[in-house]
């Protein structure tokens, strides 16, 4: 049985629905953060960062989203194009530009501290906004062009990742739900049993779509 370290809302969210999709048994270990139980010894040693997620398979311990993502799809060898297959460098790229692309951006949004700040200027925070918007705005003219999925008419593993990203931009000025297709993307992922149950067992309310 998997092991997954994890806070409600949080970068562990798309591997706790992505197993739920993939049907397996999996031990939810929850961190608090309003305790700072992610700085605890015993998980630095999980994780020198003090981030979630971290799984463990076994003697495999991983964390990083999309590395979990990746080491999950290819092991059952579901909600991804097969090593070798010709839509297996697309769904690699589209996991490779939400990393590099939103996650930083996000990261930025939400901790200030990192840069030795309390709070953003508002001209800072208004360029981060417009750089998630513009990330938002490639991300709708693709799906316009070949979605109604990041892999065309295919659900993977990539649509997972990007509804996480969506919701989390659910209380900034511009929600990415400002775009059609990502609205779109948004409202199929929502309606899928995985995600019922993932809102249920980490008692969130926010964002539902159901």
């Amino acid at each position: 049985m998997y092991k997954l370290f994890y806070a409600p809302g949080t970068a562990s969210m798309v591997i706790h629905q992505l197993l739920i999709e993939l049907n397996q048994p999996v031990e939810l270990i929850l961190l608090d953060f309003a305790t700072n139980q992610q700085k605890s010894a015993e998980f630095l040693r999980l994780n020198q960062q003090g981030r979630v997620p971290v799984l463990v398979d076994g003697a495999v311990t991983l964390y990083e989203s999309a590395a979990i993502l990746l080491y999950l799809t290819e092991k059952h060898q579901q909600l991804a194009p097969l090593p070798g297959s010709s839509d297996r460098g697309l769904f690699l790229q589209h996991i490779m530009f939400l990393t590099n692309n939103l996650a930083p951006q996000f990261r930025l949004w939400f901790y200030p501290a990192d840069l030795g700040i309390e709070q953003y200027p508002a001209e800072l925070r208004q360029q981060l906004q417009q750089n998630i918007s513009a990330v938002w705005q490639q991300l709708d003219d693709q799906l316009s062009q070949r979605g109604p999925y990041l892999l065309g008419d295919t659900f993977s593993a990539a649509d997972l990742m990007l509804t996480m990203y969506m919701r989390w931009s659910r209380n900034m000025p511009k929600t990415a739900l400002a775009w059609p297709a990502l609205q779109r993307l948004a409202d199929l992922v929502r309606s899928r049993p995985s995600w019922r149950q993932l809102y249920k067992q980490e008692q969130l309310t926010e964002w539902a779509g159901f």
